[in-house]
Parts: structure tokens; sequence; C-alpha cells
């Protein structure tokens, strides 16, 4: 993980390492969503999946690994998809990218009253100060949250923002996710 700073949590390196990972893809890319994993517990549980990862032999002692999971189904709504998932034991966190259109602050004292939910997608994709933005998000199942924006028209790994308020009602999504 090239651009990655070691000084950041576990949790920030991994975000950021999907950020990378997913911003290679390029642009217009489905939403996809990661476990993560202890990565010195699957060193020892998994070996052979470690190896094959790339872990074996990997200098860190801490760490998280995120795993890509399927598909998410095309044409589900995201929340409904969410509600589906039950994580196993092993996985202390999950992480979701997602492209979105959003408008500044300032453009919310504009937005029509009464629009349907497709209307408003419409409404906001024609608004002139629209910005196409991916977000990475995580949370582990202690509750704490990271997230990473990037910003289509600065699409560049030293202009990604981080930090664990950015995208809450995602947030909270993905921790729906480890309740019972």
């Amino acid at each position: 993980m090239s651009n990655t700073p070691m000084a950041a949590s576990p949790l920030t390196r991994a975000v950021l390492e999907i950020d990378e990972y997913v911003s290679g893809l390029g642009w217009d890319q489905p939403a996809r969503l990661f476990a993560l994993v202890d990565t010195a517990r699957l060193r020892t549980q998994e070996p052979a999946l470690a190896a094959q990862l790339g872990l074996a032999d990997a200098q860190e002692t801490s760490g998280l690994t995120p795993i890509e999971q399927e598909e998410i189904p095309a044409g589900k709504p995201l929340d409904d998809f969410l509600g589906t998932i039950a994580w196993p034991d092993a996985v202390v966190g999950c992480a979701l990218t997602v492209e979105r259109l959003m408008l500044p602050p300032s453009a919310e004292a504009q937005v029509p009253e009464g629009l349907s939910e497709k209307k408003l997608a419409a409404w906001v994709a024609r608004h002139p100060d629209r910005q196409e933005v991916r977000m990475t998000v995580a949370v582990l199942r202690d509750g704490t949250r990271d997230a990473a924006i990037r910003l289509r028209e600065k699409d560049s790994p030293t202009e990604v923002l981080t930090g664990g308020k950015l995208v809450p009602g995602l947030a909270e999504a993905l921790a729906a996710t480890f309740e019972d």
C-alpha cells in the first residue's frame, strides 16, 4: 500500500487501501463490499489464504486485511441488500465503496419540496454544483468508524479526505450488519 500513512490507525489504513484499489479500477464502478479481518489472525488460522493474499511474509504484526465479497446484486436497493448481511465471527469489520453525486451544503436551500426519490436524484444530477464522489466507509464490530471521500474532479491519492464522521448514514447502515 504505497499511499497509506504508516502512522494511521489500522482502520484508516484499510479504508485507504480499499480506496486505492477501487480507484485503480476507474470510475463508474458498482458498489463493492469488503469484509475486514485481523491480519495476524488470518496468518495463523488460514496460512494458505494469507499466502494467496501476499500476507505470509508481511512485516506488519497488526492490521486489517480487506477481502472483497461477491458482487452486490444490480437493481437491489443498497439498504435492502445490507439488511440481508450476517458476518461470521472471524470478520471484525466491513467496508463499502459507493459512487454518488453530492451537492455542497449551500445547495440544500434550493432543493424543491415534495420531490420523489427518483425526481430528487434527477434534480441533483442536473444541478450545476454537483460533485461526483467515491465514498469508502468502514466500521468495526466495536463501533469504530472511518471513511475516505475522493472527488472525481480531484482524483488523486493526495486529495482523499478521511475521517470517522464523514458519511454517518452509511456507517450506521454498515454497523447494523453486525447487530443480532
